[in-house]
């Protein structure tokens, strides 16, 4: 399917006549007619009744429905594309871990909205993914929780947040102030499964610093989901503290006792980029990240 097939069924849909439409689309009747059955034929499906008066088949209504979305969402990465390249409009790539939206990230969010001129492209991924990201060109920062050594890459710990214990309702640890032993003994409902390495290992990891392992019961690979699973009573997991936003009456959160039960949020980028927009970025985490602010 090529995107002049879009055009010419949308136009198509819009006239319900051949005539019309291949005189509207510059082009002559038999092309048209030619081009909307190949489409036809690739979709396996109808989409015009040809009698008269023409008119569209219900698969017909519905792909003229998407076809207009599709075409409407291209007119505007056309437009941006265009005032980007002229130097009218600028875009910023940010890639994100699901749980820094819970800390820092939001703000410069919305600082970076402000700018009428600049366009943000949001992309929820693993840092190992970010670092790839960043590589091609398809992301400008970065926001994760593990370190990573490349040496195209550099990284910033933006702060250390609290992990807390995240356990069933009713659960008998419930309300305590728990050690990392304790919490060892309980199986475990472990995030993301895949790619790793991941926050998965820094939870791992920081077990076996204390010379003990846990038990995975279950893997998932999102933060909602393995809050879900805690819920319905598989294991319990750890999050970093912001999650306590999550106010759900089937789980509950304990403090952890242990000082290094902290994780990172890391800022991430290509080394050697200086562009001002990045900078912008840096001074704004910078401001972020001072006492009282």
């Amino acid at each position: 399917m090529e995107l002049r097939h879009l055009r010419y069924f949308k136009v198509l849909a819009e006239t319900l006549n051949f005539t019309r439409a291949a005189e509207l689309l510059h082009i002559a009747q038999p092309p048209l007619s030619r081009q909307i059955s190949q489409l036809e034929e690739q979709l396996g499906t109808l989409l015009v009744e040809r009698e008269r008066p023409l008119r569209l088949t219900e698969a017909g209504r519905f792909f003229y429905e998407q076809t207009c979305t599709v075409l409407r969402q291209l007119e505007h990465i056309e437009a941006n594309t265009r005032r980007i390249g002229q130097g009218q409009q600028q875009w910023l790539g940010i890639g994100f871990a699901p749980s820094t939206l819970y800390d820092q990230l939001p703000e410069l969010i919305r600082e970076l909205r402000r700018d009428g001129e600049l366009q943000l492209g949001l992309k929820e991924m693993t840092t190992v993914q970010q670092v790839d990201a960043l590589k091609s060109g398809h992301i400008d920062i970065g926001f994760g929780r593990i370190r990573i050594d490349d040496p195209a890459i550099v990284q910033q710990v933006l702060c250390e947040t609290p992990l807390v214990a995240v356990l069933p309702a009713g659960h008998p640890l419930s309300g305590s102030v728990l050690t990392l032993e304790q919490l060892a003994s309980e199986p475990f409902v472990l995030y993301p499964a895949t790619p790793r390495p991941s926050y998965a290992d820094h939870i791992l990891a920081l077990f076996a610093h204390h010379g003990l392992s846990i038990t995975v019961c279950q893997w998932s690979n999102e933060l909602q989901t393995a809050l879900g699973l805690v819920a319905a009573g598989l294991g319990v997991t750890m999050a970093p503290a912001a999650v306590r936003l999550q106010h759900r009456p089937d789980i509950t959160y304990a403090t952890l006792a242990d000082a290094d039960a902290v994780s990172p949020i890391i800022l991430s980028r290509r080394k050697g980029d200086v562009s001002p927009l990045l900078q912008r970025c840096l001074q704004f985490m910078e401001h972020l990240g001072k006492p009282g602010v």
